[in-house]
């Protein structure tokens, strides 16, 4: 029988994403490697926004999840993250009904650029396109999640 209590992970998938996403947001900004654009400050995440990101680091929030995204599912693409990132348009208190909004393509292009000149990831060559995992990126993934303690629950039933 396992034993209860908290364990060291080995890799991304054997952590909760919101404490990976975290972790790796933290460990982007600590490394001054990824070059944030001119606009951060005042850019919106989609044209379906109101307002722009209140966090002054959402760019390594969005830089880690993309990173995630790419280390669980290898050849997505700007397109297939814009619709993942996105969500539904402010049609409140109007008559014609919400629609599911695409996120913002340039930050999410240029979040990819600024992985693939890190060595994180890279074009996929194999597929019609998207991106893959380098195994550099993948070392550095998993380095990351393994200093991330996780508890180990047992249920009784």
């Amino acid at each position: 029988m396992a034993e209860d209590g908290p364990r060291n992970p080995t890799a991304v998938k054997d952590v909760p994403a919101d404490a990976f996403i975290t972790a790796f947001a933290a460990y982007l900004k600590q490394t001054n490697k990824v070059q944030l654009p001119q606009y951060v400050d005042y850019v919106k995440t989609g044209a379906f926004k109101e307002l722009s990101p209140l966090d002054p680091d959402w760019y390594y929030v969005r830089a880690a999840a993309i990173a995630r995204r790419v280390y669980i599912n290898q050849g997505m693409g700007v397109g297939a993250f814009r619709r993942a990132f996105g969500g539904r348009s402010n049609a409140k208190g109007r008559v014609t009904p919400e629609h599911h909004a695409k996120a913002a393509g340039g930050i999410i292009r240029h979040a990819l650029q600024q992985l693939e000149a890190m060595g994180l990831v890279e074009k996929n060559p194999a597929a019609r396109g998207g991106r893959r995992i380098t195994p550099e990126g993948q070392r550095q993934m998993d380095l990351v999640a393994g200093g991330i303690q996780v508890t180990r629950f047992h249920y009784l039933g």
